[in-house]
C-alpha cells in the first residue's frame, strides 16, 4: 500500500482532449467542491516543416474552462516532454495560474543547454517555471489536495500527480495493451523506469490513472483511463509481476529499435523553457537544430 495521503473519498472531474497530431492527451481537472481546475500537460501546435506555431489545441482547453467557469490554479507538467510542444505559457497568459514541474527539469536543462548550445543567458536552475516539485510536495487546487510523486526512468525530472482519486502518470505508464515507455533518452533508465512503475502501482487498486499518451495498439479506438488494479493484472510489460530483470532486458532491447520522436528536436527546446520559444539575438523565435546531438 503507499504510504502517500491518498483520499480515495475524493472524485475530481475530468476532461480529457486528444491530440492526434501528437498521440497526446491533455486533461482539466476540476476540484468537486469548487470552480478550481488544474491544466495537465496542454499541447501547442507546430507545422515543423512550415516553422509555425498555432493554438487550436490549447484554444479548446481555454473554451472549456471559460465556459464552465473555472479557475486555473495550476498548469502541470508531468515532466518535459519529447514529442510535444507545452502550451502552459500561453494559457497562463489567458487564465492565469502556476505552471509547475518536478525539480530535476535542471538536469534536463543542464543536459540539453548543452546539445543546443546555449549561452550563460539560458538560466539552468528551473527559474522559468513558477514551481519545482519534490517528492511528496502538496498542493490545493481549490479544496482540493493534490500531490507529486517522483518517478523518474523516462526522464529524469517525471512526477506522477495524484488528485484525489485520480493520478496522471505522464509517461510512467501506458494503458495496459501499451505498455511502458522508452527510457533512453540522455538520464532515463529502465530499472529507475521499472522502480517508479512499481510506486505508481503501489496506489489503491480503484485508483484511475489518466495516460498522456496512446497510440491505439492493435487497431482499437484511442483510451486514456485505467486504474492500478487493470494495470497490476494485465500490463503488458509490467503485469502480474513481471521481475525487474525481465523489464529491463525487454526494454532495453525495445528501445534499441526506436527511432526518436519527430519533435524532439522542437520540444525539447521549448519544454525546457516551460513552453516558451527561443529567440534570436535580434528577438525572434527561432529553433536550433543540432547534428548528431542526440
Amino acid at each position: 500500500m503507499s504510504d502517500f495521503p491518498v483520499n480515495m473519498n475524493v472524485r475530481p472531474e475530468v476532461e480529457p482532449f486528444f491530440d492526434p497530431a501528437t498521440n497526446t492527451i491533455s486533461y482539466v481537472v476540476k476540484d468537486p467542491n469548487s470552480n478550481s481546475c488544474a491544466v495537465i500537460d496542454s499541447v501547442m501546435d507546430i507545422d515543423y516543416a512550415a516553422g509555425r506555431i498555432t493554438y487550436d489545441n490549447a484554444d479548446e482547453i481555454i473554451a472549456y474552462v471559460q465556459e464552465k467557469g473555472l479557475k486555473v490554479e495550476w498548469l502541470i507538467e508531468t515532466h518535459v516532454h519529447a514529442d510535444h510542444l507545452s502550451a502552459a505559457p500561453y494559457i497562463q497568459s489567458k487564465l492565469g495560474g502556476k505552471i509547475g514541474i518536478g525539480r530535476n527539469i535542471t538536469v534536463v536543462q543542464d543536459t540539453f543547454g548543452k546539445v543546443f548550445n546555449e549561452g550563460t543567458e539560458f538560466q539552468r536552475d528551473g527559474s522559468q517555471f513558477d514551481k519545482l516539485f519534490d517528492d511528496g510536495d502538496s498542493y490545493e487546487i481549490g479544496g482540493l489536495r493534490a500531490f507529486a510523486i517522483y518517478t523518474p526512468g523516462h526522464t529524469p525530472a517525471c512526477m506522477t500527480h495524484v488528485m484525489g482519486d485520480a493520478a496522471f502518470v505522464g509517461d510512467t505508464l501506458f494503458m495496459p495493451d501499451g505498455g511502458s515507455a522508452r527510457a533512453d533518452f540522455p538520464g532515463g533508465d529502465a530499472g529507475t523506469l521499472y522502480d517508479s512503475i512499481q510506486k505508481v502501482l503501489s496506489l489503491p487498486d480503484d485508483m484511475r490513472l489518466f495516460m498522456c499518451h496512446d497510440y491505439g495498439p492493435n487497431g482499437r479506438d484511442i483510451q486514456w483511463e485505467t486504474t492500478v488494479g487493470d494495470e497490476k493484472a494485465h500490463n503488458i510489460h509490467v503485469g502480474s509481476g513481471k521481475s525487474k530483470e525481465d523489464f529491463v532486458k525487454f526494454r532495453t532491447e525495445r528501445d534499441a529499435q526506436l527511432d526518436m520522436p519527430k519533435l524532439i528536436i522542437p520540444s525539447l527546446q521549448v519544454n525546457m523553457r516551460a513552453g516558451d520559444i527561443p529567440k534570436d539575438k535580434d528577438g525572434n523565435p527561432m529553433l536550433k537544430v543540432p547534428l548528431n546531438a542526440l
